[in-house]
């Protein structure tokens, strides 16, 4: 999507800020002995509480409001009767419409104390993101976000996952620019357009550099080679002056 007038930067911005909340809200309610369809079940009270619509549940059916992904899931886990544990590496990935409008966000973290490799992955894992969206501004090569995540996980001697990336939202879940790679891409020649609605969200590793299907259920993807792997997502918009961010609670 690209922004045509103030409505929809309005109406991108409420999507956005309730995308936001129940992320908060999911984020802190979570407990050691809570299944994954208990936390799930609050994100959807929220989203329904707040006129909202599941957009991975009205989109493409999928079985929950949220995806909710456990250690060695890297992203689309189904809610269920999975327990959390104590250590858990947690991902949530929330995503939603509103009069019309979609947004999308998602954040890993560790479910009380877990390995301190796992805890500061969490914490390296919201600075690639934020690495990222620096690089966002009108004008600019598509590719220097990736770039600038590649660096950053080099650096750290982390890796990422180079089959999961960012992708333009706004009108529906997924829209052009598609396939935007949240890791070094010689061959991204596009170029950041003035109110271009996309993702960035880098899932980076200690080890994995692709997601793969398991044999469970249709969703959910594990990482190869198994490793624990984080996510974090903002929807970001692309402004001659940098990156407008309305994925924040508020």
């Amino acid at each position: 999507m690209t922004l045509g007038n103030d409505e929809d930067l309005d109406g991108l911005k409420a999507i956005g800020r309730i995308c936001a909340n129940v992320l908060q809200h999911m984020s802190t309610a979570v407990r050691p002995g809570m299944t994954t369809a208990e936390l799930d079940l609050i994100g959807r009270r929220m989203l329904e509480a707040a006129g909202a619509r599941s957009a991975p549940e009205s989109c493409y059916n999928f079985p929950g409001a949220t995806c909710i992904s456990i250690n060695e899931e890297v992203a689309h886990g189904i809610p269920g009767d999975r327990m959390i544990a104590e250590g858990d590496l947690v991902n949530i990935d929330v995503s939603a419409e509103l009069d019309g409008y979609f947004a999308d966000t998602g954040a890993s973290f560790t479910v009380g104390r877990a390995a301190p490799a796992v805890e500061r992955l969490c914490r390296d894992g919201k600075r690639a993101l934020w690495v990222g969206l620096k690089e966002v501004k009108a004008g600019r090569p598509l590719a220097e976000v990736g770039n600038a995540i590649g660096a950053f996980a080099r650096k750290n001697r982390y890796t990422l996952i180079a089959n999961l990336a960012s992708h333009g939202v706004g009108r529906s879940l997924h829209e052009e620019p598609t396939e935007i790679a949240t890791w070094p891409d010689p061959q991204e020649k596009r170029r950041m357009t003035e109110g271009l609605v996309f993702t960035v969200e880098p899932f980076l590793s200690l080890g994995a550099n692709w997601a793969e299907s398991g044999d469970k259920d249709e969703w959910t993807l594990y990482s190869d080679p198994c490793a624990p792997t984080v996510q974090f997502e903002h929807t970001v918009v692309a402004t001659r002056n940098g990156p407008l961010v309305v994925t924040l609670p508020g």
